[in-house]
């Protein structure tokens, strides 16, 4: 793993020279997953040739006002981008080539669903540059998948993993711990599984019920009963050791890779540094500001045809904001914080009131702390939000 960098704690100053890193959101999908808290269209595919066409215009309008130099990362989020027709998808990456350029260790990813992929698709996905998958697996349980809504088997996952090696050195899969109708055991028979897959990266989740989501429904109306948190919390534990043993490091609270496979595009996100996201309800983030693109397809279209912007919010972000974000975001990753950066903005007394929390934390064994830097033990992993929450209300 890379700890290069180390000093991307330090306040963020205004002027953070250009963009090497874009995201590019493809909000179709062939079903919406009861889970999914998403911009994601499902059966609109009639305006997919369209939205490329207006999603061009983005690009192509902010490049004219922003020249960018190699592009060290792409991401395609979705949605569903593994339903982006490749000679579309080709279409943008070859814009980006031409206009950006790559820097030579570049990343470019592309999620991917099981069940909507074709040898035909991986070869072109290849072609085009992609040069990371990333696979929604998140269970093999088919009757589990099925009753959220997600439409893919296991055999589909296995055959895509297959076909996937052969041509794409770096591939990493989703999973999501604590689904319903999914026993501990069951769950230990996946992970020695997916361990011997010839993959270089997980993610791994805690099942996040979202208001305004099928699965929300389900469980606030008792349809759906969802594990209790302490087996949930073992299992995870559990896992992380499982991962490590098979040469999966942690190096965020969800992030696991093989050395030198993490994920160069979420590092940016985690460390704060500026990235430009295009496509209907992409984020962007310059150093200081955050905004979000319009989430409605229609005002999206009409907005780029007429502008070339489609904004549907700016958020300047106060000192204290930034300064939470750089606690969570780095608490959030193994190499942690560094303290004197945490501390360096606060007042005398807001400083002693961290020190005072951390040291209960230190004694409570949530944190650990070594060369002036602090991080989340095993066990302040599971308890992350509430020891930042602590650690926040000074």
């Amino acid at each position: 793993m890379h700890h290069s960098n180390d000093h991307t704690l330090r306040p963020v100053s205004k002027d953070t020279g250009s963009v090497s890193s874009f995201y590019i959101h493809w909000p179709f999908c062939p079903y919406r997953c009861h889970f999914c808290p998403f911009v994601a269209l499902a059966g609109q595919d009639e305006h997919m040739p369209e939205y490329h066409k207006i999603l061009i215009q983005e690009i192509e309008t902010y490049l004219k006002t922003h020249p960018t130099g190699p592009l060290k990362t792409i991401f395609f989020g979705g949605g569903t981008p593994s339903t982006y027709p490749p000679e579309l998808l080709t279409e943008t990456l070859e814009l980006l080539a031409d206009r950006c350029g790559f820097e030579q260790d570049h990343e470019i990813t592309l999620e991917v669903n099981p069940g909507t992929v074709s040898p035909t698709k991986l070869a072109a996905w290849k072609n085009a540059g992609i040069n990371r998958l990333s696979i929604g697996v998140q269970s093999l349980k088919d009757d589990v998948l099925k009753k959220l809504n997600r439409h893919q088997k296991a055999e589909e996952v296995r055959w895509l993993i297959t076909h996937a090696a052969p041509l794409f050195d770096n591939v990493s899969v989703d999973l999501i711990v604590g689904l319903p109708g999914v026993s501990p055991t069951e769950w230990r028979e996946m992970i020695a599984s997916v361990v011997t897959w010839p993959i270089q990266h997980v993610s791994m989740y805690f099942l996040t019920v979202h208001e305004d989501t099928q699965l929300y429904y389900g469980v606030t109306s008792k349809t759906v009963t969802l594990p209790c948190d302490d087996e949930v919390v073992d299992l995870y534990h559990e896992t992380i050791e499982t991962f490590a043993k098979a040469g999966f490091d942690q190096y965020e609270i969800s992030n696991f890779s093989r050395a030198g496979w993490h994920s160069k595009h979420n590092s940016v996100y985690w460390q704060r540094k500026p990235y430009k996201g295009f496509g209907l309800g992409a984020c962007s983030f310059d150093g200081k500001q955050r905004t979000q693109n319009t989430k409605n397809l229609l005002k999206y279209f009409e907005e780029i045809r007429n502008t070339g912007i489609s904004v549907l919010f700016t958020e300047d972000l106060s000192d204290k904001q930034v300064w939470l974000e750089q606690l969570m975001l780095g608490l959030r990753q193994r190499r942690g914080i560094v303290v004197a950066d945490i501390l360096e903005p606060l007042t005398e007394k807001e400083k002693k009131e961290f020190s005072k929390k951390s040291q209960e934390l230190l004694n409570a064994r949530l944190v650990s702390a070594s060369e002036g830097k602090m991080m989340l033990t095993p066990a302040g992993l599971s308890v992350a939000n509430e020891v930042i929450v602590k650690l926040s209300c000074i």
